[in-house]
């Protein structure tokens, strides 16, 4: 265990030190998220129910910074489907690439594709694990005002959490920019 969060603190550390010379050019923004999660998991209740996938709403913080090529996340993130017995609580990191900006010069609508990685709090009745989880996600961003962006993404994220299988996140993002 020692093992992975060395491991994982080094490599948040070395991509987070990538974007750290374009910090004070970069926006900063905080922000909240909501959307719809699908968890598949091994719930382990009463009758051993395997692969159980629920459907609910998941919420939460971010804090971050971009500018026109990149962005940076950091963020926490709660999920609770009380009709399959499941429930999660999530911190990640995300990095993601903003696509053509550059071609189009254009900064109010950016998509763009990312990767994250974190660790993961997972509960059922019978069963509570956590771990280091990861994905891929893709999006994108419109600016609605100066300070003001809405950021619209499907996040897709496997780990080594023994009782989950996949997590599949339509997230949708508003941010203030400082």
């Amino acid at each position: 265990m020692i093992k992975k969060v060395s491991s994982a603190m080094i490599i948040i550390t070395f991509l987070s030190s990538l974007n750290a010379r374009d910090l004070d050019k970069a926006e900063r923004f905080i922000g909240l998220e909501v959307g719809a999660s699908t968890i598949q998991a091994n719930t382990g209740g009463i009758y051993g129910e395997l692969n159980v996938k629920g459907t609910d709403a998941v919420y939460g913080l971010r804090l971050g910074a971009q500018n026109q090529d990149w962005r940076t996340i950091l963020a926490l993130n709660y999920y609770d489907n009380t009709d399959s017995d499941q429930n999660y609580e999530t911190a990640l990191v995300g990095f993601d690439y903003y696509l053509l900006t550059s071609q189009f010069n254009t900064t109010s609508f950016r998509p763009y594709l990312g990767v994250h990685g974190g660790y993961m709090n997972y509960e059922s009745t019978m069963k509570e694990s956590d771990g280091f989880f990861y994905g891929g996600q893709a999006g994108f961003t419109v600016d609605i005002a100066d300070t003001v962006d809405v950021d619209i993404a499907y996040r897709y994220s496997l780990g080594d959490v023994d009782e989950v299988d996949s997590i599949g996140s339509f997230i949708l993002g508003l941010n203030y920019l400082y």
